[in-house]
C-alpha cells in the first residue's frame, strides 16, 4: 500500500464522534480575549489576593505567570 493510500485510509478511519451534550451540566461562560486585553498585550489579574500577569506572546499564545 503506497503512502497516499495509507493516508486516505487513516483519514477515513478517523470518524469524528459527535459531542455528548449533558443538559445537567452548567453552561460555561466564554470571554473573548479582546474584551479582556482591550488592545493591550499584558494584563494583571488579582485572584484571592495574589497578582498574576497574563501576556499575549508574539505567536498569539497566552501565558499566565504568578
Amino acid at each position: 500500500m503506497n503512502f497516499q493510500a495509507k493516508l486516505s485510509r487513516m483519514i477515513a478511519d478517523k470518524n469524528p464522534t459527535p459531542p455528548v451534550h449533558n443538559t445537567a451540566a452548567p453552561q460555561l461562560r466564554i470571554v473573548e480575549s479582546t474584551d479582556i486585553f482591550r488592545g493591550q498585550n499584558e494584563i494583571m489579574i488579582k485572584h484571592e489576593g495574589v497578582i498574576y500577569r497574563m501576556k499575549i506572546t508574539r505567536q498569539g499564545k497566552l501565558i499566565l505567570n504568578k
